[in-house]
């Protein structure tokens, strides 16, 4: 206990030294040893033994992350390092690897300044790597490299220094290809690429915790030779003791990342679309402690005992007990409870926590995920965009009606935590949908449920999400309102897809000031008229108003705008929502007295016409796909292809990695429900894979009538499809 009040002193003292400070996230593909790691980093900081570092898995302070192996929730830990005679604070979150759990990730890297990416020596960079490198690099976040389990190559692989210097150059040269591909275009960021001579690689494993780096080289005399040595003769402890990899990964994260004074100036203009001339915008970009309290809530978390935690960054001002302060999105103010910092699992209460620093919060019972938390109101901080929509939803509903009240409340606080979920919540029916980012994603969210919540619950099949999409420009159409005196007349067209991508990082947007975004599509490719006349982006959608001049159509805009929407969400084909469409009016017939055209009458005809117009455009549902890769030995080459192509999937690479054989390609998501128990049986149980988003693409033309029925039947719709929906 003394040890841990003495490193929680020493943190509050290095708090009012932001130069000092060092916000950092680690992230990896799952199983590349990012939870190891940050063992080796706690026992360098003296927060647990070095005996059980690699093995304790500190962070993951679960039940369920210790039963399945795998990081689920983000985790933060602050620790001391000493570099060059001064003392470091570091802030470290140790984010999950799995692609279910990446919103987490995407979280994180608004509150950090440096990611340590973790790849593994063997399997090299992956999806996922890519996925949390351009998740860090879209919030400004600067990247170094850590290639862990190099003894693999030596013990298991048998290479010699000449094949290991290849491969890890490859693994190199493929984040490179990453981080440039993603910077080019950026002009606040330099060039961020890694390498081994300027000290922003290093090498190492965390599960026998030794590193090194060519500066750690240069220091301790130790190169690749003498590795390879200590290796194969089993000596690992003394290659541990002679350069530990606590050391080497720390030295690097003092040295090379941005400290909040050189960070924050660059990141606040990316994250925040504010007056820059502001004595607000002046206080955060100089990270100025006497400024006014500025906190981005970044992860909601429960404390049995204190309740509600809000973790984030401040980025202004000073965190204090006693203050009451704005929520982003709400009118009224919360009381801050306490104010502390985190030690892994635990949080330890301090008296104040300064601008450039990670704060855990109690008190603001309003905030989400998300919220940006101010003593003065301001604009907010821009929205996270998690790259990744759902795509699978299960119902869920208490066994006994009794605990109804008790499971809305649960899943209303697991929206809270967790906006990459989506809940719909049906109060008259007990039942509830839970949409998520995949299979484990809703299996992890309902057993905490019944775990942590002690509610029994009863789950239906997994549903996937489609989408509903025009394939081609359609005809002017008509819709009318009830009382037939309101006519809107509309078209709508495919949207590009680079505008699509853009609307779904946040790059375009209606909280965007209007020259910014109009600029911004047009270097998109859309036309400058079209630009100058956006009236409505929805989800993916962009609802243009090309009429002139038209009587009482400003004051109904509103109702107009309400209409789409509500069509938006619900398609034509089933009630899926729409996806890149650009919708435009061109004109409108309203009734003068305003009593006529309320809105019983122009919400339906809106939605009339919005639905007209997609069928006249050939819509079409689209169905969420992934990438699929598959680690297989050779024998089992076949079978694991066979799961892929037995899937409506399309295998599109194979080649050797080491002694393995990597199956690539594409996959339906509703095809792969299931796809871990039976690529287990076929392959003897020696596979391992993983798979990723991949986003919608049509589905083809002879299985639409078959789905939609399937869908329509589900939501109790009528079966048969509108008459002109028959060119299938």
């Amino acid at each position: 206990m003394g040890r841990r009040k003495k490193i929680v002193e020493q943190c509050e003292r290095l708090m009012d030294e932001p130069e000092n400070i060092r916000n950092i996230a680690i992230a990896a593909h799952v199983d590349h040893g990012k939870t190891t790691l940050t063992d080796n980093l706690l026992a360098g900081a003296g927060m647990i033994s070095d005996e059980t570092a690699g093995q304790q898995l500190a962070m993951d302070t679960e039940e369920d992350e210790q039963e399945r192996g795998i990081t689920i929730d983000a985790a933060n830990v602050s620790m001391t390092h000493e570099y060059e005679g001064t003392n470091h604070l570091v802030n470290l979150i140790d984010t999950p690897g799995h692609v279910d759990f990446g919103g987490d990730v995407t979280r994180a890297m608004r509150a950090v300044d440096g990611a340590l990416v973790v790849v593994d020596a063997v399997e090299g960079a992956m999806p996922q790597t890519e996925t949390v490198v351009r998740q860090a690099l879209r919030e400004g976040v600067k990247p170094t490299l850590f290639i862990n389990k190099v003894d693999r190559l030596i013990s298991e692989l048998q290479e010699g220094p000449q094949e290991m210097q290849e491969r890890l150059l490859d693994v190199i040269n493929d984040v490179n290809e990453l981080i440039r591909g993603m910077t080019e275009d950026r002009d606040d960021i330099d060039d961020w690429t890694v390498s081994v001579e300027d000290g922003t690689v290093a090498f190492g494993s965390a599960l026998y915790k030794w590193g090194v780096s060519m500066p750690s080289m240069q220091r301790t005399g130790i190169d690749f030779g003498d590795i390879i040595e200590l290796e194969r003769n089993d000596k690992r402890q003394e290659l541990h003791d002679r350069t530990p990899l606590a050391d080497v990964v720390l030295d690097m994260v003092a040295e090379h990342f941005p400290n909040p004074i050189e960070a924050q100036p660059r990141r606040i203009p990316t994250i925040w679309r504010g007056d820059a001339e502001s004595d607000l915008a002046v206080d955060m970009r100089d990270v100025n402690p006497d400024g006014e309290v500025v906190l981005m809530v970044t992860d909601i978390g429960v404390d049995p005992h204190a309740g509600e935690i809000a973790a984030g960054r401040v980025f202004s001002g000073t965190l204090e007990k006693g203050q009451d302060l704005h929520v982003s999105g709400t009118a009224s103010t919360n009381r801050v409870q306490s104010v502390g910092i985190y030690m892994g699992g635990e949080r330890e209460e301090v008296d104040r926590v300064p601008a450039g620093n990670i704060a855990a919060v109690t008190g603001l019972k309003d905030a989400i995920a998300g919220s940006t938390v101010s003593s003065v109101e301001m604009t907010p901080f821009e929205s996270i965009e998690h790259i990744s929509e759902p795509v699978i939803t299960k119902s869920i509903e208490a066994q006994n009606m009794d605990d109804l009240p008790k499971l809305i409340e649960t899943l209303q606080q697991v929206a809270k935590e967790d906006p990459t979920i989506q809940i719909e919540i049906n109060e008259d029916t007990g039942e509830h949908l839970v949409s998520g980012q995949g299979e484990l994603h809703l299996e992890v969210i309902t057993q905490r449920i019944e775990r942590n919540q002690g509610i029994p619950v009863i789950t239906g099949e997994p549903i996937v999400v489609y989408r509903e999409a025009p394939t081609q420009e359609s005809r002017e159409v008509e819709g009318r309102s009830p009382n037939n005196h309101n006519r809107f007349y509309i078209t709508v067209e495919p949207l590009a897809q680079d505008i699509v991508d853009a609307i779904q990082l946040g790059e375009v947007s209606m909280d965007m000031p209007e020259q910014e975004r109009r600029e911004a599509l047009q270097e998109l490719g859309m036309d400058k008229d079209t630009t100058q006349n956006v009236e409505e982006i929805h989800k993916t959608n962009i609802f243009i108003d090309d009429t002139k001049g038209i009587q009482h159509l400003n004051e109904t805009m509103e109702l107009v705008l309400e209409g789409l929407q509500e069509a938006l969400d619900n398609g034509p084909l089933a009630n899926e929502p729409v996806q890149g469409a650009l919708f435009r009016l061109h004109d409108a017939r309203l009734h003068e007295d305003a009593i006529h055209r309320g809105p019983a009458q122009v919400i339906p005809a809106v939605r009339d016409a919005v639905h007209r117009s997609l069928i006249d455009a050939q819509v079409k549902l689209l169905e969420p796909i992934q990438d699929v890769r598959i680690d297989v030995p050779s024998e089992h080459m076949g079978a694991a292809s066979g799961e892929i192509q037995g899937r409506r999937g399309r295998v599109d690479d194979m080649y050797q990695e080491g002694d393995l054989m990597v199956v690539e390609g594409i996959a339906p998501v509703e095809e792969m429900i299931g796809f871990s128990s039976d690529i287990r049986s076929a392959t003897e149980g020696r596979a391992s894979w993983n798979t990723e988003n991949a986003g919608f693409r049509v589905l083809s033309d002879n299985l639409q009538p078959e789905k939609i029925t399937e869908i329509r039947e589900r939501k109790g719709m009528k079966t048969e499809l509108p008459e002109s929906i028959d060119y299938f």
